[in-house]
């Protein structure tokens, strides 16, 4: 018989402004805001301490709004290589535990102790964890405790700040059904109405849902959040694995051999809009992008970028498969170009690894995408064309 696994999601508690108040202690219990530019009123609120929130400061709200609600608020410039730092030694005490631990973010992870506990309390353990963090590091931290990752992580996001909360298969029912369907982990805002639009308003109605409904509206995707929803999810703790996405990509083999620069770039456009239309619907960023050139005379090559911060966009994807092609295209006739993305994580992670100056500028772009997407989802793929920075000749 197997033995049932043991598995903690550590999530630290506001953390960009955790680590500000850990650096500079006369903050503490003073509301706090991180925010993209704070010399500008139109800039963004990243993150805010409890005090703050408890004022009704939220992420992505406007500096001057965040001021009205709370006039006595403390914003400070982000600082990523503070908050690096402070990710790196909270991972190598978590890894003191247990080699099985999986870093999902800057301030996140999930670790494995099946075999780490012999007769030890879990929720002791939990503890003595939540304090060594606080001891070492000065920072606040939740963890969710469970028999797999998707209950750990609904647990920890139950009770927060500082909370331990265990979710067995046995007590989802009473604790985890009624839950509104938009507070699932994998569940995006972005398809909650398509959801809502099926009846399926909580989890619960999840849980409950017809699979062939599921499969028909969703597709695989559908019924693996069925199962997550009932409390089965058999994904490993994989220290190697930000993300359990591998790649997503798309190569087309040209009508005939080319040389021509327009065929080429519309190709790497075209290429650039498929791969970000599968990153959105799979609510991904990329961290890497690569390209693949098969030349007249069957020759192929391959060359990539690995990216400081993570990107979705179809500008962007365009942008960095055109520089690769330039630098490794030697002027014979193309027959195949291929553009992939590699590194991947989830949409809310991506915003946390974000370099935090391009935050707002993140934000802007989402809000473009999005009804660019939203129209074409409408009105069909030709309904709206990109335009491109022209380029400067010398």
């Amino acid at each position: 018989m197997n033995r049932a696994r043991l598995i903690f999601h550590l999530d630290m508690n506001s953390f960009f402004a955790s680590v500000e108040i850990a650096h500079d202690r006369s903050l503490i219990g003073k509301p706090v805001a991180i925010a993209g530019n704070p010399e500008e009123r139109r800039g963004i609120i990243v993150t805010s301490s409890y005090e703050a929130r408890a004022k009704g400061v939220k992420t992505t709200m406007p500096i001057w709004q965040a001021k009205k609600l709370c006039p006595n608020l403390i914003i400070l410039r982000p600082n990523g290589d503070r908050y690096r730092a402070a990710s790196k030694a909270l991972f190598e005490l978590l890894f003191t535990y247990t080699p099985l631990v999986q870093q999902v973010s800057i301030d996140e992870g999930y670790l494995d102790l099946t075999s780490y506990l012999h007769e030890e309390d879990p929720v002791k353990l939990a503890k003595n964890m939540q304090k060594l963090v606080l001891r070492e590091l000065n920072l606040p931290c939740s963890i969710g405790i469970a028999p797999n990752k998707f209950l750990a992580k609904m647990a920890s996001d139950m009770k927060k700040p500082n909370g331990i909360t265990i979710l067995r298969k046995r007590e989802i029912e009473q604790k985890l059904w009624p839950l509104p369907i938009e507070e699932m982990h994998g569940i995006g805002k972005r398809t909650v109405g398509k959801w809502r639009n099926m009846d399926i308003l909580t989890i619960g109605d999840l849980a409950a849902a017809d699979r062939k409904r599921l499969l028909k509206k969703f597709g695989e995707r559908g019924l693996e959040l069925r199962e997550r929803a009932n409390g089965n999810d058999d994904r490993p703790v994989n220290p190697h694995a930000y993300s359990e996405y591998k790649s997503i990509g798309h190569s087309t083999t040209l009508r005939k051999d080319t040389k021509n620069d327009q065929i080429i770039r519309a190709t790497l456009e075209d290429l650039a809009r498929r791969v970000h239309l599968r990153l959105r619907k799979k609510d991904m960023f990329a961290r890497g992008v690569q390209i693949t050139i098969r030349y007249y005379d069957w020759k192929m090559i391959t060359r990539s970028h690995k990216l400081l911060n993570p990107i979705q966009s179809e500008e962007e994807l365009f942008t960095e498969a055109k520089a690769l092609v330039e630098k490794a295209w030697n002027g014979n006739a193309i027959r195949l170009l291929g553009v992939s993305t590699y590194d991947l994580l989830e949409k809310k992670y991506a915003y946390k690894q974000l370099d935090l100056f391009t935050y707002s500028e993140e934000i802007k772009k989402e809000e473009i995408n999005e009804t660019i997407n939203q129209l074409r989802e409408r009105f069909g793929e030709g309904i709206v064309q990109r335009g491109w920075k022209k380029e400067e000749k010398e």
